[in-house]
């Protein structure tokens, strides 16, 4: 077991590999927790793509001795509101309450993970509303142009769709499900990450004693490949064409990270940066244009998304590799104050929110392996010059996308 002390962020390491982190908001009456495990799609099995995400809703119907009804109504009692789902990569149990109430919640969220009933007469309505999550898909051009962009880009399961496939779903059964969960949830990994109002003490005892007993190792995570890029198209019955650009960014925990933020916040970060008013403002080709840093554990992209008419789309898709090219140039101090501008003043509003915390210090455990205060963050993005950042995009690669479209035939840029 190791102990952090050195900030008024708190974390330890249980001796089964467990991580708590806890931010101190002691203004608060209330507390936010997020259970973050190393399970997703992209480790689902073979054949079965979807069964992390039928595991999140299957696990919450009954655990500790209780059924589906019994163990809502204790946490329900207690004023639990409750939220999470499957990614790509974790799985994120998330919870906000009275600091109050700790002492009964807490227990009743480890048998969640840790003692589930899986009661084969709930599995079915677990599936059924996966399947009705993956056929919404039809309905979102953009969300389903965002699952196909990761499916193109990656060639590792990192391309997996935390929504799984039809015949990954429907493959799933209660025994090959109940095996799945046992395979998975384990402790090495996972990270219990709490702000609010509660004494630092005190969680720690309560996670030690939901937590502390439980063992085993999760499956290791594949390493992560990506295609050369090229361009796709995807015909669908749609009146717009949805345009998905990716390509290589860096990692969270590179130490150029808050020049390579800041740059990507110039591109697209408000109504003021170079996308919107390049592709929407001036020429009016998409109401909406948006680019930004994605991460999965140990590698960094940046996926850039618009939607237009068929007739604009070519001229569209340019204006954004224009963009994208140009950022290579360098930026000015206007477009760097206004970045900077921006994000701190995104930190200020997610120092108001427990939930907004305990979920920033789940992330920066898993993909940086340590947690950031926003004191440390205000500090990186404060200090970083316009020839920092200057210097860090004369040094980058022209970036290569891959690309995907996704509307009517013959409506692919040409």
């Amino acid at each position: 077991m190791t102990v952090d002390t050195n900030s008024s962020i708190r974390t330890r390491r249980l001796d089964n590999g467990v991580t708590l982190v806890f931010e101190p908001m002691p203004w608060l009456r209330s507390l936010s927790l997020a259970l973050l495990l190393p399970v997703g799609s992209v480790t689902d099995p073979r054949g079965r793509e979807g069964s992390a995400t039928v595991l999140f809703d299957w696990l919450s119907r009954g655990a500790g001795g209780m059924d589906s009804r019994e163990f809502n109504d204790r946490l329900d009692t207690l004023g639990v509101r409750r939220g999470g789902g499957a990614g790509r990569e974790t799985t994120n149990f998330t919870a906000s309450m009275l600091a109050s109430a700790l002492p009964e919640a807490l227990p009743l969220l480890a048998d969640m993970v840790r003692r589930p009933e899986l009661d084969e007469g709930e599995f079915a309505s677990a599936r059924e509303l996966a399947l009705q999550e993956l056929a919404s898909l039809d309905d979102s051009p953009a969300q389903r142009l965002g699952e196909l962009l990761s499916a193109h880009y990656f060639t590792s399961a990192h391309g997996r769709s935390a929504y799984g496939t039809r015949e990954g779903l429907e493959s799933l059964d209660p025994a090959g499900l109940a095996e799945d969960f046992r395979s998975r949830y384990a402790p090495e990994g996972a990270v219990i990450a709490a702000a609010g109002g509660v004494r630092w003490e005190e969680l720690s005892a309560l996670a030690e004693e939901a937590f502390g007993g439980w063992q085993g190792s999760p499956p290791a995570m594949p390493a992560v490949e990506v295609e050369t890029p090229r361009r796709h198209h995807v015909a669908a019955e749609t009146s717009q064409v949805q345009i998905g650009l990716a390509y290589p960014g860096l990692p969270p925990q590179h130490s150029d990270w808050y020049r390579h933020t800041l740059a990507m916040n110039v591109l697209s970060g408000g109504t003021a940066s170079r996308l919107f008013s390049e592709v929407r403002e001036k020429r009016g080709l998409a109401y909406s244009v948006h680019a930004g840093a994605r991460a999965v554990r140990g590698y960094g992209y940046v996926v850039a998304r618009a939607g237009t008419t068929p007739e604009r789309a070519d001229e569209t898709l340019d204006v954004m590799l224009d963009e994208i090219a140009r950022l290579g140039q360098g930026v000015d101090a206007d477009e760097l104050e206004r970045a900077r501008t921006g994000i701190l003043s995104h930190l200020v509003m997610q120092g108001e929110s427990s939930g907004a915390r305990a979920a920033a210090l789940a992330h920066d455990l898993y993909l940086r392996g340590e947690p950031r205060s926003l004191a440390q963050i205000k500090a990186m993005v404060s200090t970083v010059s316009l020839n920092d950042v200057n210097s860090f995009l004369a040094m980058q690669s022209p970036p290569r996308p891959t690309v995907l479209t996704l509307g009517p035939n013959g409506s692919a840029p040409s």
